[in-house]
């Protein structure tokens, strides 16, 4: 086993289709697990974490292995729900193809499609599996021409179902004559039609074996089957098969067509990296065994006994325990005790790890997910894995003392883990912002923090960032004099304000001339307006692209100081501000939404209704690309609101754009709450 080759596989599709339960099938066939674990029962080796058990759901993508003879099969399952693509989208990276189960009764659902197009765009072969053939109101031909009709006629059957529903017995192989000779007359016909568009499939391949083909010839076993290797390899020819994982119904013809079409590692062509000191120049990583060793880290896993578990794919070489490597993406150096190989929630402890082997290490300082592994000698860098940016924030408050003193750290963790969960803070708003995919990747991280960290929040929609600023010159006085026994204070100020174009700030003019306000209480004056610009005039929200002139004043020999013109400057442009026609703005968010054509006319009306504008569409694949503009205070319920509008089948990303005023009535709104929030406060 230890020199032996290598496959990896992820299985993927739409949510419930079944693929944990073909997994914990492959695990008992082949003798790798002593029970048929039940994702129902909570006894699967694949979803062990209590979040999948409680939720009966795969959140996490699992890592096991099955040894074959001279083979071992590394196997990632990979979560159903977009909530966790994360997961799916470095589970696709880690592997050389994918096997993609589909339901037999409900046929490529959203999530299908999504996966789909994932494996696509990283051209990994597949092949795919139609389950629940068992079930009530499954067909497999029904979901043949679902997955064709979405897929392509790529996708060809290579089996045949034996019986349907209740009475499915199993399946046969296509390129078997025995296994159709079994067939009823009428299914023999439709069997032996499939098999036809297998042979012309694999005759498509090669030029002389077209020619073969057309002339009438037999293709021998040998030339079929390697022809049909190098179609599925170079995604020419897509398998569909067929069973049922609950009554582990041909999941043994599933693992032998695994063995049989999915690439070996060390078959598949050199992998593109990028020297660490040059990135512009492109290194061809021969995935050999003799190669100086170079990885990828896929994910970070927190295991309570062995602690941070780093998990990468070898492209080449040979890591050694005990030994070390450089991660050129942080350009330090690692050093490692342990490795080890996973079975799901369990680890065995390996010596070395080779070209094509997934494996952990852990306590890695530098290391996070993404990151490149390489011998120092030969430094590169591989394309960092590319994670969608969160859709939905939440604002997260401590109940208490002790939960606000463990939060950050916990936090922190969590977004290791989890490339798609990001923290940030609010300095405007004071709030602590958590960002994901959905309300399910919300819910499971906000459950984790009280599981494994003890710590409890106070969940809320974030506030919106408001800023103000002016739409009109004026001018003001700020003159404060307090007598009250003794020394006493005096500042007074005079100043111009004006609205600067967007994004210009704040400027700060000193015009005053003969010694009207001493030179050493000029930054005093500023200290102050800088202060009243930041806790803002209107509604509580900084002021933004203003210039203060500061033209005037007068000042006390004795009782003047800085603090009396601090007070002074803020007393000035309180009320400079009031009188130069003051306004609010709200951020404005740069929107892509993808949705399927016949939702356009949805689409566009909910936009309008969110004060949105459309920039611009585009036609992308089977998906129409919508480009708007809109406000922030609009969208922080899209991603539930957008699933709902489109069955599932929407999805969206935003990045802030600028800020543009807000319209009076809501201007005047914010106001009012405010001022409410103040009298109650």
């Amino acid at each position: 086993m230890a020199d032996g080759k290598i496959k990896n596989v992820a299985f993927v599709s739409h949510a419930s289709a079944g693929k944990t339960t073909i997994v914990e099938a492959i695990l008992f066939n082949t003798k790798m697990s002593s029970r048929l674990g039940s994702v129902e029962a909570g006894s699967s080796v694949s979803d062990y974490h209590p979040d999948e058990k409680s939720r009966k759901i795969s959140i996490n993508s699992s890592i096991l292995y099955v040894a074959a003879g001279d083979y071992r099969l590394n196997i990632i399952d990979c979560p159903g729900y977009a909530d966790f693509i994360g997961e799916i989208i470095s589970g696709i990276n880690a592997v050389d193809a994918g096997v993609l189960v589909v339901s037999g009764t409900r046929g490529v659902e959203v999530g299908t499609d999504r996966v789909w197009n994932i494996l696509k765009e990283l051209n990994k072969p597949c092949l795919i599996f139609v389950n629940k053939l068992d079930k009530e109101r499954s067909d497999f031909f029904s979901a043949v021409d679902s997955i064709q009709e979405s897929f392509g006629d790529i996708c060809i059957p290579f089996q045949y179902p034996l019986g349907k529903e209740a009475s499915f017995s199993g399946s046969v192989d296509l390129l078997s004559k025995e296994g159709i000779e079994k067939l009823a007359d009428a299914d023999k016909e439709k069997a032996l039609k499939m098999r036809e568009k297998i042979f012309e499939a694999a005759a498509e391949v090669d030029d002389a074996l077209t020619e073969k083909y057309l002339e009438g010839k037999e293709l021998t076993k040998e030339e079929i089957m390697k022809a049909l290797g190098e179609a599925i390899s170079a995604r020419k020819v897509i398998p569909i098969l067929c069973g049922s994982a609950a009554e582990n119904k041909s999941i043994d013809l599933l693992f032998e067509a695994i063995m049989k079409y999915a690439p070996a590692s060390d078959a598949l062509p050199a992998i593109t990296a990028f020297k660490a000191d040059n990135q512009e120049e492109e290194i061809q990583v021969e995935r050999k065994k003799e190669a100086p060793f170079s990885a990828q880290t896929i994910k970070t896993i927190s295991d309570p006994y062995v602690g941070q578990l780093s998990v990468f794919r070898v492209y080449s070489g040979v890591l050694k325990a005990e030994t070390g490597f450089l991660n050129a993406s942080s350009g330090k150096k690692e050093r490692i005790g342990h490795l080890f190989l996973l079975e799901g929630k369990e680890q065995k402890a390996v010596d070395q790890v080779k070209e094509g082997a997934i494996a952990a290490v852990n306590k890695l300082k530098y290391t996070t997910t993404s990151d490149s592994l390489c011998d120092e000698k030969c430094p590169l860098l591989f394309k960092r894995i590319v994670f969608p940016e969160p859709v939905i924030s939440l604002s997260i408050t401590p109940k208490s003392r002790a939960d606000e003193e463990k939060i950050s750290p916990a936090l922190v963790k969590l977004s290791v883990e989890d490339a798609t969960f990001k923290i940030s803070r609010n300095e405007q708003t004071k709030e602590e912002i958590i960002s994901g995919m959905g309300d399910i990747h919300l819910e499971v991280m906000i459950g984790r923090l009280k599981e494994h960290f003890g710590v409890e929040v106070e969940v809320g929609t974030p506030k919106v960032a408001y800023k103000g600023t002016i739409s009109a010159k004026a001018k003001a006085q700020g003159k404060y004099k307090k007598q009250s026994g003794g020394r006493g204070q005096y500042g007074d100020c005079s100043i111009e304000i004006e609205p600067l174009e967007k994004g210009a700030g704040f400027e700060f003019v000193n015009a005053i001339v003969g010694g009207a306000i001493p030179k050493n209480y000029i930054p005093a004056v500023e200290k102050g307006i800088r202060r009243t610009m930041l806790e803002g005039v209107v509604a509580g929200c900084p002021m933004v692209d203003v210039r203060v002139t500061l033209y005037d004043g007068s000042y006390h020999t004795v009782d003047s100081s800085d603090i009396a013109f601090q007070i002074a400057g803020t007393m000035a442009l309180k009320k400079a501000a009031m009188d130069a026609k003051p306004v609010l703005l709200e951020p404005i968010m740069e929107a892509e939404i993808a949705v399927p054509e016949d939702y356009m006319g949805q689409i566009s009306g909910d936009l309008s209704s969110r004060r949105g504008r459309i920039m611009g569409m585009e036609a992308r694949g089977s998906m129409q690309i919508v480009k708007a503009s809109v406000p922030l205070s609009e969208m922080f319920k899209y991603a539930t609101e957008l699933r709902s509008m489109t069955h599932g089948k929407g999805s969206y990303s935003m990045k802030f754009s600028h800020y543009e005023q807000l319209p009076p009535k809501i201007t005047q709104s914010i106001i009012e709450k405010y001022e409410q929030e103040k009298a109650g406060g």
